[in-house]
C-alpha cells in the first residue's frame, strides 16, 4: 500500500507528472464527456423500479406484459360540485382522440351521493403519456362553470406528476449543489482564487462518474433510476469536497514545511492518502452492501453511489493535485503559506476543545453519550410509511382528484387491485375474491393473453388504496385465491410488498454494513479496542440523527410519519459517512500518538485536523440538506436524516466523545495493535499529561495545522 502509494504521489506532484495527468484528464473529458449526457437514456423507469425484486405485484407486473391491453394506462378524471353533467359529456367528445385504437372514453359514472362524476381515458403507455396528460388537464380545466371543480388523476396522473419531480431532479440538485458548495468554500479559504480548484475537480468527477454509471448500465447491468441519478450528483459533490478539503490542508501545512510545492505535495499525498483512500473504501463498500437489499431502488442507490465515490477519489487524488501544483502557492491569496513559518497559531479554538475535553474526559464522553441517548429516544414514536397523499410536500393534482374519489365512491376506484390467473379458474376466483372482506367489487371486464390461457380480474378495494385497511384485504384477497395459482398485484400490493421487504432489508444489509466498516477500520488502525468504539459511536450518533430527524419531520416541516425507505438508507449513508470523519481524525491522532504518546497525540490530532473535518462536515450536511428543499418527501427526509447525523458526527462524535473515550482508556484504546504494546504501564500517557504538556502546535518543526 505504502509503495503504491508513493507512486501515485508521484504523478501529479512531480514537475512534469503534473502536466501529464491535466492532459490525461482533458483527454478522457472531451472524448467521454458526450457518454455523461446519455446517464437518462439508461435509467430505468418501468413499473417494478422502486418494488422488491421477486415480490407478488413484480410478478404480476411482469406478467401483465403478456396481454393485449398492457400498454393502456388509464387517467381519471372526476367532476365534482354545482351540476358537472354538461362539462363531463363535453369532456368525453374532446378526450376520445386520446384514447389508442380499440379504446373509448368510459361514459361518465355518477356517485351514490349524487355530488360528483368519474370517467376513465385509456391511454397508450408507450406514447408519451405525460404528455397527453397535460393535454388532458388542458381540456378538462378550459371553460368549466362556475362552481364544477376538475381534477385529473389515476395512474396516469400520478405517473406525470412523479414523472415532473424526476424531470427537474437533476438540474435543480447539481443547480444547488454547485452553488453551495461554491459558496462555503469561499467562506472556508478565504480566497478568491482557490475555491475554484476544488469545484473544477469535482467537476471533472462529476463527468466522469455519469460516464462510467451510464457504461455500466448499458453493458454491466447496473440499475439505475431517476432517483438514484439524482442521488448521485450529490454524493459525489459531497464527498469530492471533503476530500479536497482534507488534501489541500495537509498541502499548505506542508509549504510550511518545505520550499519545494512539488515536494510538500508528494509528501501531502502520501501522508493524507491512507485516510483518504480509506474513506473512500468504506463509503463505497458500505453503500454497495445495498446489493443485499430486496427494494430495487435501494439497490441501485447503494450500487450508483459506489460508482460516484469511486470517480471522485480518483479525480481528488489525481487532478486536484496537479492544478494545485501548477498554481504554485499564490492560489492561497491572500493566506499564502510562507516556508519556515509556522501552520497555524499556537493556540487555536480546536486545541482548547481538546484542552477542555482533557480535563474531564470521562465527564466528557459519558454526558456525550446522554445527550445523544436523549435525541435517540425521540425514534421511538416514529411513525413510520406514507400515504400516496403525503409523498408529497405541495400536493399534485392526481393527490387532489384521488381524495375527490375517496370522497364520493369506493376509496379503490380509481386504483383496483389486479389479480392474474389462469383463464380456466377465473370464474372461481372471481367468486372467491368478491366474498373476501374490504372488496367493494369485481368488475366485469376481463382481459385475456393473446393465448387465452391467463386473465386480469379488476377487484375494487372499500377503502383508499394506499390506506392500512386496504393493505388487509390484499393479505385476504392472496389467501383466498392465492391456492389457486393466482397473483394479486396493484398499487396496494406494490405498498405492502415495500413495506415488508424494508423491514427484511434492515435485519439484513445492517449486520453486513457493521461488520464491513469495522474490517476496514480493523485494517486501517491495526487495533480491536479503537475501531470497535468508533463504530458504536457511529451508531449512537445514527440513532440520535434518526431521533431528532424525526421531530423535524413532525414538528417544522408537518411530515405525517416516516418513508420506510428512510432507515435502511440513512443508517447505511450515515455509518459510511460518519466513520469518514473519525477515519480522518483518528488516522492522524494515531500519526501523532506515535509521536508524543496516546493522550497528547489525540489532542495534536484533533488540534490538526479540527478546521478541516469541520469544514468537510459542514459541507456535506449543506449539500444534503438541498434534498430538503425537494417535493417529494422521501427524498426531503433523506436530506434532511443525513445532514443532522453529519453535524452531530462533526461537532459532538468527533470533536468531543470519540477524544474523550481515546484519553480516557489512553493506550488499551489501542489494544491489541503496536501503540498499546509500544506504551507500557508505566507510561505517562493519561489525561493529566495531556493537560500538562505543552501544545504540540506551538513546536514550530512539527506544527500540524490544517488552516490560519
Amino acid at each position: 500500500m505504502r509503495a503504491l502509494l508513493q507512486r501515485v504521489a508521484r504523478a501529479p506532484g512531480g514537475r512534469g507528472g503534473k502536466w501529464l495527468v491535466l492532459a490525461a484528464w482533458l483527454i478522457v473529458v472531451v472524448a467521454l464527456g458526450p457518454l455523461a449526457g446519455k446517464l437518462g437514456d439508461v435509467e430505468d423507469t418501468s413499473a417494478n423500479t422502486f418494488l422488491p425484486r421477486g415480490a407478488e405485484s413484480a410478478r404480476v407486473n411482469t406478467e401483465l406484459e403478456k396481454f393485449r391491453t398492457d400498454t393502456v394506462v388509464p387517467a381519471v378524471v372526476v367532476y365534482t360540485g354545482t351540476d358537472p353533467g354538461a362539462k363531463a359529456a363535453a369532456d368525453r367528445t374532446a378526450f376520445a382522440k386520446f384514447t389508442p385504437a380499440g379504446e373509448e372514453v368510459a361514459r361518465p359514472v355518477p356517485s351514490d351521493d349524487g355530488k360528483a362524476l368519474m370517467t376513465v381515458v385509456p391511454l397508450d403507455s408507450e406514447d408519451e403519456v405525460t404528455t397527453k396528460v397535460d393535454e388532458l388537464r388542458e381540456i378538462a380545466h378550459a371553460n368549466a362553470p362556475p362552481g364544477v371543480h376538475v381534477e385529473v388523476g389515476g395512474p396516469a396522473g400520478s405517473l406525470t406528476d412523479s414523472v415532473a419531480v424526476f424531470d427537474s431532479l437533476d438540474s435543480t440538485l447539481l443547480l444547488a449543489t454547485g452553488l453551495v458548495v461554491a459558496v462555503l468554500l469561499l467562506i472556508t479559504y478565504r480566497s478568491p482564487v482557490l475555491w475554484l480548484l476544488p469545484l473544477f475537480s469535482v467537476g471533472f468527477a462529476a463527468v466522469l462518474t455519469q460516464v462510467c454509471t451510464y457504461l455500466l448500465a448499458k453493458y454491466a447491468g447496473l440499475p439505475v433510476n431517476p432517483q438514484s441519478a439524482g442521488v448521485l450528483m450529490v454524493l459525489v459533490f459531497g464527498v469530492g469536497t471533503d476530500y479536497a478539503l482534507l488534501l489541500i490542508a495537509r498541502y499548505r501545512e506542508e509549504l510550511h514545511r518545505h520550499e519545494d510545492r512539488h515536494t510538500a505535495m508528494r509528501i501531502a499525498l502520501r501522508r493524507s492518502g491512507p485516510a483518504i483512500l480509506a474513506s473512500a473504501a468504506t463509503i463505497a463498500v458500505g453503500l454497495a452492501c445495498l446489493a443485499f437489499a430486496d427494494i430495487n431502488s435501494s439497490r441501485s442507490l447503494g450500487l450508483v453511489g459506489a460508482v460516484g465515490v469511486v470517480c471522485a477519489l480518483l479525480a481528488m487524488v489525481t487532478v486536484l493535485p496537479a492544478l494545485l501544483v501548477v498554481a504554485g502557492r499564490w492560489v492561497f491569496w491572500p493566506l499564502v503559506p510562507r516556508h519556515g513559518t509556522p501552520a497555524r497559531k499556537a493556540h487555536t479554538v480546536w486545541s482548547r476543545i481538546g484542552a477542555a475535553v482533557a480535563l474531564r474526559p470521562r465527564w466528557s464522553w459519558l454526558m456525550s453519550i446522554a445527550v445523544t441517548g436523549v435525541l435517540a429516544l425521540s425514534a421511538a414514536g416514529m411513525s413510520m410509511g406514507l400515504t400516496q397523499a403525503e409523498m408529497f410536500q405541495d400536493k399534485p393534482e392526481s393527490v387532489v382528484a384521488q381524495e375527490r374519489i375517496s370522497a364520493h365512491y369506493p376509496s379503490g376506484a380509481s386504483d383496483p387491485a389486479k389479480i392474474v390467473t389462469g383463464t380456466d379458474r377465473a370464474a372461481e376466483v372471481r367468486t372467491a375474491a368478491a366474498a373476501v372482506d374490504g372488496v367493494a367489487r369485481v368488475n366485469d371486464a376481463v382481459d385475456r393473453t393473446p393465448d387465452g390461457e391467463l386473465t386480469t380480474l379488476s377487484v375494487v378495494l372499500a377503502d383508499a388504496p394506499d390506506s392500512a385497511a386496504a393493505k388487509d384485504t390484499v393479505d385476504g384477497l392472496r389467501a383466498a385465491v392465492g391456492p389457486m395459482d393466482a397473483l394479486v398485484g396493484g398499487t396496494t400490493a406494490e405498498t405492502l410488498d415495500t413495506q415488508r421487504a424494508a423491514d427484511r432489508d434492515l435485519t439484513t444489509v445492517i449486520p453486513i454494513v457493521l461488520l464491513v466498516v469495522l474490517g476496514v477500520l480493523i485494517g486501517l488502525l491495526r487495533s480491536l479496542v479503537a475501531p470497535l468504539l468508533l463504530l458504536a459511536t457511529v451508531v449512537l450518533s445514527y440513532l440520535a440523527a434518526l431521533g431528532a430527524s424525526n421531530l423535524l419531520f413532525e414538528q417544522v416541516l408537518g411530515h405525517a410519519g416516516v418513508d420506510w425507505s428512510i432507515p435502511l438508507l440513512g443508517f447505511v449513508f450515515l455509518v459510511a459517512l460518519g466513520i469518514d470523519y473519525n477515519i480522518f481524525l483518528m488516522h492522524r491522532v494515531k500519526e501523532e500518538a506515535a509521536r508524543l504518546g496516546p493522550a497528547r497525540g489525540v489532542l495534536e490530532g484533533l488540534t490538526s485536523t479540527g478546521g478541516v473535518i469541520t469544514s468537510a462536515g459542514v459541507v456535506l450536511a449543506a449539500t444534503f440538506a438541498v434534498f430538503a428543499g425537494l417535493p417529494l418527501v422521501t427524498m426531503a427526509q433523506m436530506g434532511v436524516l443525513v445532514g443532522v447525523g453529519v453535524l452531530l458526527d462533526t461537532f459532538l462524535v468527533r470533536t468531543v466523545l470519540v477524544p474523550a473515550l481515546a484519553i480516557d482508556l489512553g493506550r488499551w484504546f489501542w489494544w491489541p495493535g503496536k501503540l498499546f504494546r509500544r506504551f507500557g504501564h508505566g507510561a505517562d500517557d493519561g489525561a493529566g499529561a495531556a493537560v500538562r504538556a505543552p501544545a504540540a502546535s506551538a513546536v514550530p518543526v512539527r506544527a500540524r495545522g490544517v488552516r490560519r
